[in-house]
């Protein structure tokens, strides 16, 4: 009995462990920021259900704040939104600016695609509508 609750404890360890080294997608904004409210508006509402976001769920950040808990940026934030592809808590590649809605899916896939395992064939952008 002990045994199988040591093996099952071990196992959720390990599969919380695994999803934290999942790619992320942290989102750095401040308030007041147009360009913030801008993907908040256009964006936010779908990117959870798109296969980009399903690959790399969001984390907001504040830019004061500094990088969330167990992750690092490769430089400082110096512009709001910062989006920047975070995976085993190290920053991969970052999208400075909101550059509107038909580039930032773009420019996200790329990022995405380059820097991991997903491939814009798996679902080509929020865009597909």
């Amino acid at each position: 009995m002990r045994a199988t609750l040591f093996a099952y404890v071990a196992t959720a360890f390990m599969s919380a462990g695994a999803a934290l080294a999942a790619p992320q997608l942290v989102m750095v904004e401040q308030p007041g920021c147009a360009y913030c409210a801008a993907w908040n508006k256009a964006i936010a509402p779908i990117y959870p259900k798109t296969p980009e976001g399903q690959y790399a769920p969001l984390v907001r950040a504040q830019i004061k704040d500094g990088p969330p808990e167990g992750m690092t940026y490769a430089r400082r934030v110096l512009f709001t939104p910062t989006f920047i592809l975070i995976d085993d808590g190290q920053e991969l590649d970052r999208i400075e600016g909101y550059p509107g809605e038909d580039f930032f899916w773009g420019l996200l896939g790329k990022m995405l695609e380059k820097h991991s395992g997903f491939t814009l064939s798996e679902g080509a952008t929020g865009l597909s509508n």
